[in-house]
């Protein structure tokens, strides 16, 4: 079946892709879960809520009651005039007539606050009867979930199964992508120690001299954390920073020093602030980086097949710098994107829009 490097390659990037379609839905599945447990969470209390309320419009409704009866009894004795007419003086008079108008006016307030109730009381039954329907849906879908990972594990393994004698040579090709990654990186740490030494003078200094402008955008910049723009318009991250197992063979480890994001074929990449294009770099073994300087902070657009900018352009937040880069064997278009404070990588994870 896989008789030739060409077809075990093609065969292999499937199996990626399904490893990933598999951690996203199992990342779909816990944060369904999660909206599950809220959801009844809330069901819960609405149920202790209506419990609550249906006992105090018993008992105000039971207040009604007594209250209506004694008035009743009240006017089978004497009426009101009779009442007021039998007063020994206009002092007890005016009491007695007070009297009858705040038990009229408590009256109306109870048979008000029972009204209110009521009304209360069907917007929390219709309030619960819409927290079971998306109750209901959310399980539903955990369910199709479920099933639909269960598919993609059995036709992993069984991809697995028939690519196992191809482990090994699988294994060095990922190696291999380590290390023009690891070269890759160096070439983009030598670039920026070289763009700091040039703006202090200073060869062992690994931080910016910045101008007063620099400074402020610097500063723009990481007052935007948590809501700096994708890079691509369309995408989804599939492969996070840092350490980790390779989604395939789960015995090797890859490193990444930002982000990896899947995304559609011939998408064009964006820069995701206001900056200057600082290196435009072609490394041997990888396709064209773009790097952008934001004060202290670069952005490191990786796996790029065409330029729209040139060193040492202004750029703006969302202006089109490049399209990304597809593979001829058919798998995914991906673009790699880093982000560096002065030398350090950091996680972009915690910069984009969630």
């Amino acid at each position: 079946m896989f008789n030739n490097s060409r077809t075990t390659k093609i065969a292999y990037n499937d199996l990626e892709n399904l490893a990933i379609k598999i951690s996203k839905n199992e990342e779909l599945i816990k944060l369904t879960n999660q909206q599950i447990n809220m959801v009844t969470t809330e069901i819960d209390k609405k149920n202790d809520s209506i419990d609550f309320l249906n006992k105090e419009i018993k008992k105000v409704r039971e207040q009604y009651a007594l209250m209506i009866n004694n008035s009743y009894k009240s006017k089978l004795k004497e009426s009101r005039l009779m009442f007021l007419l039998s007063s020994e003086d206009f002092l007890q008079a005016l009491k007695r007539s007070r009297y009858i108008n705040q038990f009229s006016k408590d009256r109306k307030s109870v048979a008000l606050k029972i009204t209110n109730s009521v009304k209360l009381l069907a917007k929390k039954v219709e309030d619960l009867n819409s927290l079971k329907t998306q109750k209901n849906k959310l399980l539903k879908q955990n369910q199709q979930s479920r099933k639909k990972l269960k598919v993609e594990e059995n036709s992993k393994e069984l991809m697995i199964t028939g690519l196992k004698r191809k482990e090994i040579s699988y294994k060095n090709q990922i190696d291999e992508k380590q290390k023009i990654s690891k070269n890759l990186d160096k070439e983009i740490d030598r670039l920026i120690k070289e763009a700091i030494r040039k703006s202090n003078n200073e060869p062992n200094n690994n931080i910016f001299k910045l101008t007063p402008e620099a400074r402020a955008l610097s500063e723009k910049f990481s007052a935007n954390q948590g809501n700096l723009p994708w890079p691509v318009e369309r995408g989804a991250i599939i492969q996070k920073f840092g350490l980790q197992p390779h989604p395939v063979v789960r015995t090797t480890k890859i490193q990444s020093n930002g982000l990896v994001i899947a995304t559609t074929k011939d998408a064009e990449i964006r820069t995701v602030f206001n900056g200057v294009v600082l290196s435009i770099l072609k490394f041997k073994g990888s396709n064209i980086t773009v790097l952008i300087q934001h004060g202290s902070y670069i952005t490191a657009y990786k796996n790029i097949a065409e330029v729209y900018v040139e060193k040492g352009e202004n750029v703006t937040a969302l202006q089109k710098i490049g399209k990304v880069f597809n593979p001829k064997d058919g798998s995914k278009s991906t673009l790699q994107f880093s982000i560096f404070n002065n030398t350090k990588a950091i996680d972009p994870y915690i910069w984009i829009v969630k």
